[in-house]
């Protein structure tokens, strides 16, 4: 009885380990097609991603292009004010000295102050 109980189960064991080994066999198969279907939807969204990033960059690039003209234009203007301003005050500065300068050496002459 012991023999035949022993029999029995080596014949599940053996059923069972082939049945496994062809079912994996089929499996391994599919596993490859689906590595290769994972591995183009991969490279599809690196594609995808890649497209994203470089549309992005172009953005940022166009932006920091138009804030760099806008606060250069903006700088160029203060600028120029600024030059007029101290062109303005140097011209007023010069005439001020000339008066002094003509009314110390009218003074210095006896002349009366004119200016």
């Amino acid at each position: 009885m012991t023999k035949s109980i022993t029999r029995n189960l080596l014949a599940a064991g053996l059923a069972v380990a082939l049945v496994s080994g062809i079912a994996h066999g089929q499996n391994a198969g599919q596993d490859t097609k689906a590595a290769g279907h994972a591995t183009k939807d991969a490279a599809v969204d690196t594609g995808h991603a890649t497209k994203d990033a470089a549309k992005d960059t172009g953005h940022a690039s166009k932006r920091a292009y138009h804030k760099t003209k806008r606060v250069t234009k903006k700088v160029a203007h203060k600028t120029e004010y600024a030059t007029k301003d101290a062109g303005h005050d140097t011209k007023q500065a010069a005439k001020t000295t000339a008066h002094r300068t003509e009314n110390a050496g009218d003074a210095i002459a006896g002349k009366p102050d004119q200016h």
